[in-house]
């Protein structure tokens, strides 16, 4: 604390929290004889971390405001007057910016990759009103291509 007050910083100890990060240490850590509060998580420039260092709240926190902002332009994606394209425009302008904010930080594994692809697909085949049965698989069939009716 004293190296922290000799270059005029104070730290607010109702507001400081303590994220362990995959360690085995739980001695508490103290501010002025007061013991700081361990938490599971923290906002951090609105990108949620958590004390394993994944990206799952984030991407779930994330999911949830971009379909948010799409129910948000529900006018727009049944309008009769905008083209198909005008409204693929708008979803990657206002909904994909909202879902991908804070996705340099996230570590990018395969399920996280497959979440947010889920997403942007099933809002696209919404937007391009592709029902399921017509929809085509993101998954190669065993004949090499893309199969129909799959999902």
């Amino acid at each position: 604390m004293t190296s922290v007050a000799a270059v005029g910083l104070n730290i607010h100890k109702g507001k400081s929290k303590i994220v362990r990060y995959n360690i085995t240490c739980t001695n508490p850590i103290t501010i002025d004889g007061e013991d700081l509060e361990d938490a599971k998580t923290f906002t951090y420039l609105r990108s949620i971390i958590d004390e394993y260092g994944g990206s799952d709240t984030d991407v779930k926190a994330r999911i949830g405001k971009a379909r948010e902002a799409y129910l948000q332009l529900k006018n727009i994606w049944n309008s009769k007057q905008l083209s198909t394209s005008t409204k693929v425009r708008i979803f990657n302008i206002n909904v994909k910016t909202v879902l991908l904010y804070g996705a340099e930080s996230w570590r990018t594994t395969k399920a996280i990759i497959q979440k947010i692809q889920v997403f942007i697909n099933s809002y696209l085949r919404k937007i391009l009103r592709i029902r399921w049965p017509d929809t085509i698989s993101n998954k190669p069939d065993p004949s090499g291509g893309r199969s129909a009716g799959s999902g």
